[in-house]
């Protein structure tokens, strides 16, 4: 039990870390029914983007805290071109095709992405160093690093600026009307075709700053990171309701904090004592998944809506 607030510190980090990834699933399922498989390599191409402001942009001995911010605007231009590219050339010819193209366009989309940064990005194909923020402090009985302290303020900030931007503005405001009903809206003389480039550029944007988050707190990226934390994180969307922004971030913090006291706490029950650690926290991560969508399959936060016809 001396651990357990350090744990829940852990939890909560990593559930941020998810939250922000999710919330690039749900508003693209949100707007046009797609699960968007591809997302966790924007993700990763994000932390790549960082990493070229880092080394090959910035000046030698430029300071951290001065770096981290351009680092953040690297970043966030590439997921954005890229997920922006993907919706315009992947995605958008397929609107209207069965939901299975563009779910295997997704899928393929993300292997394409993996090789091209394998094989064109410098070093790309083991991991790569990613510059990093140790400096610790300790809050009582938890020990939490700067790294900790960004991804915190980056994630409370980013869900604040969203909420506001969903309930406050024009744009906000369409989006929930394109959400609800697309036909309807483009009728009403809503750009549709904008409204979903805005959700997949701002899903673009929140998954850089994960991605950046991520390299400073574990000190190295690598190509293939996408693909785990891209399952986590649609696993975080679908805890708490996909579809829903706010359901995305919760399922990211239970998601954390779950996988987090799994893997610390069940070595500890008699008799599953080869069932803990963090070779088994993927799996307990996903028996939660499997039992939300067996007692509650619309999420913690979701609605049993009919589907589009």
């Amino acid at each position: 039990m001396n651990t357990l607030p350090q744990q829940l510190a852990n939890g909560l980090l990593l559930g941020s870390m998810y939250g922000l990834i999710a919330i690039g699933y749900t508003m693209v399922y949100g707007i046009v029914q797609l699960i968007n498989f591809a997302h966790g390599e924007i993700f990763m191409t994000g932390a790549f983007g960082a990493l070229t402001v880092y080394f090959y942009i910035l000046p030698g001995g430029t300071s951290m805290w001065a770096a981290v911010p351009l680092m953040l605007v690297g970043g966030g231009i590439v997921a954005i071109l890229v997920a922006v590219g993907a919706e315009r050339f992947a995605y958008r010819p397929l609107r209207q095709a069965p939901r299975l193209a563009p779910l295997i366009t997704a899928i393929g989309l993300s292997l394409a992405l993996q090789e091209v940064v394998r094989n064109f990005y410098p070093g790309a194909d083991k991991a790569r160093a990613f510059p990093s923020l140790d400096t610790t402090h300790d809050l009582g009985s938890v020990t939490i690093k700067d790294a900790d302290i960004f991804l915190i303020v980056a994630a409370a900030v980013c869900m604040s600026a969203l909420a506001w931007f969903v309930r406050k503005s024009r744009t906000g405001r369409a989006m929930q009307a394109t959400a609800q009903d697309p036909d309807t809206a483009q009728l009403m003389g809503i750009d549709t075709n904008r409204i979903i480039v805005v959700a997949f550029a701002i899903g673009g944007f929140f998954a850089a700053v994960a991605a950046v988050s991520y390299g400073l707190k574990y000190g190295n990226i690598d190509y293939r990171m996408g693909f785990l934390m891209g399952l986590k994180a649609f696993t975080a969307a679908v805890l708490g309701g996909i579809g829903n922004i706010y359901g995305a971030m919760l399922g990211g913090l239970v998601l954390g904090i779950a996988e987090t006291m799994a893997a610390t706490y069940i070595n500890n029950i008699p008799g599953m004592q080869q069932l803990g650690g963090q070779s088994w926290a993927n799996v307990w991560a996903f028996c939660l998944l499997i039992l939300v969508l067996l007692l509650r399959p619309q999420g913690l936060l979701g609605e049993r809506v009919a589907d589009r016809a």
